[in-house]
């Protein structure tokens, strides 16, 4: 069972219109939210960075390290997203390994990601 299936069914869901601004750069982190239905841009300085689908899971670097957000997020097409607080993102994390290992595999990408651009 991959995250968006775990989530789901499981938990509240907010929806998000095309367009529409999920969290800027700046903001406090407080929630990390994984994609349910649609499409996300994730852009740092107003360029597109990447853009994530179904399964796909934001906002959790300032989620982790307590800090504010390192970009913005908006909804490139019409979206269901989950949001986890720090505090239920801390219980799954103790409770499912494999969403702390899907954690891991997107800091991991991303890190990779940022190290790939770095060397152009």
């Amino acid at each position: 069972m991959n995250t968006q299936d775990s989530f789901s069914k499981t938990e509240t869901h907010r929806a998000f219109p095309a367009g529409q601004t999920i969290f800027q750069e700046g903001d406090p982190g407080d929630v990390l939210y994984i994609v349910i239905e649609g499409e996300v841009t994730i852009l740092i300085d107003n360029q597109p960075l990447e853009t994530l689908g179904p399964g796909d899971i934001l906002g959790e670097m300032a989620l982790i390290e307590d800090r504010p957000r390192s970009a913005t997020a908006f909804a490139a097409t019409d979206c269901l997203l989950t949001p986890v607080t720090r505090q239920h993102f801390l219980t799954l994390i103790q409770r499912t390994p494999m969403f702390a290992l899907q954690v891991m595999r997107v800091l991991a990408q991303r890190l990779r990601q940022t190290n790939e651009q770095r060397r152009l």
